[in-house]
């Protein structure tokens, strides 16, 4: 049996939030239930829900940024399976369909994720070929980037207790940490299908928010290290991606003139090379 509880974490977006929602409640397999989590909003979504989707389950909290959102309706979720989906995404009808269908014929997978169709301000545009999705062990294809979109994520509560929820002290990039975790364990499964269409191109996106965002991704690289999870292969790759990625972020630095940023990472490289703790 799939119950399925899916999650919206939303800040100040009761202008995509209907799309979002009614993409869930038109789903051709409803899910079990629907949770909003409010992040200290302060336009009129509270106002929204109570008087247009009074099914939704809504939760309200003071503002923590979106990992805490996610976290707490992970825990007051009801179902055995969790759905995620961004307050400004869109589910394609038969996404919930399509995935448990895959997932009842691949009994021993425990996440699955889909295709999708790209927006920006408005227009459809093609994925690089950096962003091709897949499926099986993907591990090492999830180091260069996030390589599978919150919005298109059904997983097992059993993976999160065993690898851990979203970290909340990551501002930015904290898909890319939880996927990284799941994905040195676990296989996924992958619908080639789009199933989501993925807005972007507006000013709130976390993305368009914080400046150099591999310094985080390189915190998560760091993380993965230290935890003595990775196979032989797996950590030399991890390894090599973080080298990459910390002389990527003090190019930008030393560019942006930010001597307090170089010093940092100039220090973490060194440690790195010489075999140390990069914390």
């Amino acid at each position: 049996m799939f119950r399925i509880s899916v999650i919206i974490p939303t800040f100040n977006r009761a202008h995509s939030l209907p799309r979002a929602l009614h993409s869930v409640l038109n789903q051709t397999l409803p899910p079990e239930e629907l949770i909003v989590v409010d992040d200290g909003s302060n336009d009129n979504t509270e106002a929204l829900i109570r008087e247009t989707f009074p099914q939704v389950r809504y939760i309200r909290q003071v503002q923590q940024g979106v990992s805490a959102a996610r976290n707490r309706g992970i825990e007051m979720a009801q179902g055995d399976w969790i759905a995620l989906l961004d307050s400004d995404d869109e589910w394609l009808p038969s996404k919930l369909e399509h995935q448990v269908q895959l997932l009842k014929k691949n009994p021993e997978y425990k996440v699955c994720h889909t295709e999708e169709i790209w927006i920006r301000n408005g227009v459809r545009v093609n994925q690089m070929n950096k962003h091709k999705k897949v499926g099986g062990w993907i591990y090492q294809q999830c180091l260069p980037l996030c390589a599978m979109s919150p919005s298109s994520i059904v997983l097992h509560k059993s993976l999160l207790e065993d690898v851990g929820n979203f970290k909340e002290e990551l501002p930015a990039c904290e898909d890319y940490d939880l996927w990284l975790r799941i994905c040195a364990r676990y296989p996924v499964l992958y619908i080639e299908q789009p199933c989501i269409k993925k807005y972007g191109g507006h000013e709130d996106q976390l993305s368009q928010k914080h400046w150099g965002m591999d310094r985080f991704r390189i915190q998560a690289l760091a993380n993965m290290l230290d935890m003595n999870v990775l196979n032989e292969n797996d950590e030399q790759a991890t390894r090599k991606m973080l080298k990459k990625k910390i002389n990527i972020f003090l190019k930008g630095a030393r560019k942006h003139g930010n001597d307090e940023a170089v010093a940092y990472y100039s220090d973490v490289l060194s440690r790195f090379q010489l075999g140390g703790k990069l914390r």
